[in-house]
């Protein structure tokens, strides 16, 4: 299942065992002597100095080295036990399952959570790992799968907690904040708190030495030297859990650590594992250390740069890249096939349904909601006092589901991967880390300025995913890696604004939960154009779009220019991914789940299977939109957070399958 990396010679193993610590004391001794101070002239300077030293600085240099070391222990036994290298808190969903607790605990009780803050973070995160190890049993716990429902349970868990910010104000906004992960101290209780939570776990994780070693073997080979496979498993997931869940109730969600800390151990030359139980937590305090010395120092006026846990996100994407190499999969997808298990007889008159249900959507849509005294029909006056606030929000919602639909089938199609979208290959997350970027840039950009950076975000991240993938022949389960390893560096650099908390946070927090409420004729018009512009050349494209999904191989033999012809479809993608995920925000699931409804109806041919995806797309938003004012009215849910809610049990549904077929 997983491939044994070759071992590193001997020459090399030093450097990476002597360059962490060095580079960790140069940084530290970097930042003691740059450190601003207060201005000598009298005895309350020397000891305003020393009190920021003694209970500022160290104290979270050292929360740092324990805070790390947990997490690298942590993400060391998950490893183990799942026999998966990019197994850790943050592809698992431990620490967004941690996080939602914590922030509905924050905002339903802001006085409790006080009291049970590290088992609301557990309960959570072990809730989050079981619902990933249990969609991903029947597969023997594939790597891919695995990855792929900790994708699945993060977005869910980001779009709930989204959803309780936006719904219980401040207090759930403050958690949010500090969730981003920042190591900042104002005294030695944090280190206190943690440090002994780290003795324990390491003194337990020794204890389950022999076990893992046991469990390195495969399955029938553990039972058959005794072990009590399951009882075993769960005892070290649990442990993990604890540990990972005991930093995020201290300090925040620090994200990834626990992926680079054995990897980084693994090429310093530890293989066993007693000496990866060793060198990991070790490790993990350097690589947290280190990122959060250069996290002070390169801020201005020493305020941090980012929050810690941000900073660390940063690694994430890329180092799932070069792992990526290291991860042979069951195959948990399987790629288009063009034998067809069902094919409607009658296509267009499918497609005429489809339209008219379309319709009946859009008429329910503006004419039937709740008031205070029972549902109402709006007719005349009523309904032409309705039209300025419904009809805007609800052309939105269905332009931005059709070209979210749109998009997803081109990326099927280019990809050959019948689970490829953009919310799962992370081409709206880079939409949202190019926006973060206007936002850096122009401070509050004018929305044209906003579109078209997340159009450049979105095709960076597009073109990237492919060059990525290709290398591979577009092996779906490389394929999907790379969209979660592209979409974690990108949320990473959106989250470092989050965390700022200050106006241009609340825009992409807004951007976030894809709220319609504010849509006016601007966004309307915008919808419009945009669905007719974008689509209007696909159907000139049959061919690509029927040729493509063959493989470069077959496309070369027929004649195609594979180059030009991904190209132009990822430009396509990425300016509908964009434009959409401006209008709704980037966790709708809808590019997913349209394309797959229309080929489990049975739309074979490109053209059908386009226009019944747009068709269904269309549909599906719209709905959400409606659904997501009437579910808990007077109140209501951004359609964006909606229609994820909606669309991460179907993706789980899909996952669940034992074959995912085109």
């Amino acid at each position: 299942m997983i491939s044994r990396a070759k071992p590193v010679g001997s020459a090399g193993t030093p450097v990476f065992a002597i360059l962490l610590p060095v580079l960790c004391i140069a940084a530290f001794a970097l930042l003691i002597v740059t450190r601003p101070e207060v201005p000598q002239g009298d005895a309350d300077a020397a000891m305003l100095n020393s009190v920021l030293l003694w209970n500022s600085i160290m104290p979270r240099a050292i929360l740092a080295l324990i805070a790390g070391a947990a997490l690298g222990l942590s993400g060391t036994l998950l490893q183990r036990v799942l026999r998966n290298p990019i197994a850790d808190a943050s592809t698992l969903g431990i620490a967004s399952g941690a996080e939602l607790a914590m922030t509905a605990a924050m905002g339903f009780s802001p006085l409790l959570i006080g009291f049970s803050r590290e088992m609301a973070a557990f309960g959570g995160g072990l809730a989050a790992v079981a619902i990933v190890l249990g969609l991903s049993w029947r597969r023997g716990l594939d790597p891919v799968t695995v990855a792929l429902s900790g994708l699945i349970v993060s977005l869910i868990a980001s779009a709930l907690s989204v959803t309780l910010i936006l719904s219980r104000g401040e207090y759930a906004m403050s958690i949010y904040i500090w969730g981003a992960g920042s190591l900042s101290q104002q005294d030695w209780n944090g280190a206190l708190s943690l440090g002994p939570r780290l003795v324990f776990g390491f003194a337990a994780a020794l204890l389950l030495v022999r076990p893992l070693r046991i469990l390195a073997l495969d399955d029938s080979g553990a039972r058959s030297l005794g072990l009590a496979l399951h009882s075993t498993r769960l005892a070290i997931v649990a442990l993990a859990v604890w540990l990972a869940a005991s930093v995020i109730s201290e300090v925040g969600v620090i994200g990834f650590v626990g992926l680079a800390a054995p990897a980084i151990a693994r090429l310093a030359g530890a293989r066993s594992t007693g000496k990866l139980m060793l060198t990991a937590p070790l490790m993990g305090a350097g690589l947290l250390f280190l990122t959060d010395c250069l996290t002070q120092i390169l801020g201005p006026g020493f305020t941090d740069l980012a929050p810690t846990g941000a900073a660390t996100a940063l690694l994430g994407g890329p180092l799932l890249l070069c792992l990526l190499p290291r991860v042979h999969s069951v195959s948990a997808v399987a790629a288009q096939s063009t034998a067809a298990l069902n094919r409607l007889a009658k296509p267009l008159l499918a497609l005429g349904a489809l339209l008219i249900a379309l319709a009946l959507i859009f008429a329910v849509v503006l004419t039937l909601g709740p008031a205070e005294d029972g549902w109402h029909v709006a007719t005349g006056s009523l309904l032409t006092d309705l039209l300025p606030f419904r009809l805007p929000r609800t052309i939105v919602a269905a332009g931005a589901g059709a070209m979210l639909a749109a998009a997803g089938f081109i990326m099927q199609r280019v990809t050959g991967n019948p689970i490829a979208s953009p919310e799962v290959l992370g081409v709206s997350s880079g939409a949202g880390a190019s926006l973060t970027v206007a936002l850096f840039l122009f401070g509050f950009p004018s929305p044209i300025i906003m579109l078209l950076a997340m159009a450049l975000g979105a095709l960076a991240a597009f073109l990237a995913m492919i060059a990525i993938s290709a290398r591979s022949q577009f092996s779906p389960e490389r394929m999907l890696l790379a969209g979660v390893g592209i979409g974690a560096f990108a949320m990473a650099i959106v989250t470092m604004v989050l965390a700022k908390g200050d106006m241009r946070g609340y825009i992409l927090l807004t951007w976030l939960s894809g709220s319609t409420n504010r849509a006016g004729a601007f966004e309307a018009w915008t919808a419009i154009i945009s669905l007719v512009v974008l689509t209007a050349p696909l159907p000139f494209l049959s061919r690509w779009l029927t040729i493509l999904p063959l493989g470069a191989g077959p496309s070369r033999a027929a004649g195609l220019h594979v180059g030009v012809s991904r190209l132009a479809l990822a430009i396509l993608a990425a300016l509908m991914t964009a434009i959409a995920s401006f209008l709704v925000g980037p966790l709708s699931l809808t590019g997913l789940i349209a394309p797959h409804l229309a080929r489990l109806a049975g739309f074979r041919a490109p053209g059908h299977q386009l226009t019944a995806s747009l068709l269904i797309g269309a549909g599906v938003l719209m709905a959400a939109d409606w659904l997501s004012r009437v579910v808990i009215y007077p109140y209501q849910v951004p359609v964006g957070l909606f229609a994820a809610l909606i669309g991460g049990p179907y993706l789980i549904w899909l996952l669940s399958r034992k074959e995912v077929q085109q």
